[in-house]
């Protein structure tokens, strides 16, 4: 695959951010929550209501769902894994890395394609549109949300004219900011990311053309003794976070009758 890389500033930063000692950060009454970062902002509000409503701490760390999978298999010290897939928390079960039977979808996440400038995006057909010259995407092979577009480019037979055109992200925020700063012209990301952006035009990508995203979260070994960490997959699953859920454009899995 030939993409274009574009390297940004602050990219570097969340490196830094990211690798700081969590240990360091946490005390032994917080919840350190491992978090997809198509689910920064929902997840910002989540933590909030849960503190209000608990009195317990969270630290949230953000990146793509693969990249956090590995960093728990090196010891990193996450009480909670809110993942973009329900691949990575199935093997971590697996594997010996979190609970069993603490495994739930929290969300059903949905694909758009979105331009920062209005009336740009006319469906589909703006993919293969002459005047779009980068097409932003992240990592299929660390991030779900990439994975979707890939699947979609390839259902709509149009990867191998797009191909030169990708710019790829290494996780969905980083997608998101080539096309709000400009360095992309369109972009595939997530539906809660743009839903309350002021700005700009949005194709939602029909289910057909990609497997359903289902988002779970899971409770990891290193929180298994702690009361926080489990009192928010607890509150995860109300009515409070199905709330903002719904307000970020998120769905809930349906119940088996």
């Amino acid at each position: 695959m030939r993409l274009q890389w574009i390297t940004f500033t602050f990219f570097f930063f969340q490196s830094i951010i990211l690798f700081q000692p969590i240990d360091a950060l946490a005390h032994k009454s917080d919840a350190v929550i491992a978090v997809a970062s198509n689910f920064t902002e929902p997840a910002k509000e989540i933590a909030k209501k849960f503190e209000e409503s608990t009195g317990y701490k969270t630290i949230l760390s953000f990146g793509a769902t693969g990249s956090i999978y590995q960093q728990i298999k090196n010891g990193a010290p996450y009480d909670v894994f809110l993942a973009a897939d329900n691949h990575r928390p199935s093997l971590l079960i697996a594997e010996g890395f979190a609970v069993k039977e603490s495994q739930l979808t929290y969300a059903i996440g949905t694909l758009v394609l979105w331009s920062a400038s209005k009336d740009l995006i006319k469906g589909e057909q703006s993919l293969s549109a002459e005047n779009i010259n980068h097409i932003a995407f992240c990592n299929p092979d660390a991030a779900p949300y990439g994975q979707a577009a890939l699947e979609t480019m390839k259902a709509l037979n149009l990867y191998t004219k797009v191909q030169t055109k990708l710019v790829e992200g290494h996780n969905i925020s980083q997608a998101f900011q080539f096309v709000k700063t400009g360095n992309a012209e369109i972009g595939f990301v997530a539906l809660s990311q743009i839903i309350h952006e002021k700005k700009g035009s949005f194709w939602i990508v029909p289910q057909k053309y990609y497997h359903p995203i289902e988002q779970d979260g899971v409770l990891l070994q290193h929180g298994k003794d702690n009361k926080a960490a489990k009192a928010f997959m607890i509150f995860l699953n109300g009515s409070e976070a199905s709330q903002i859920l719904a307000d970020y454009g998120y769905r809930k899995k349906k119940k088996d009758l």
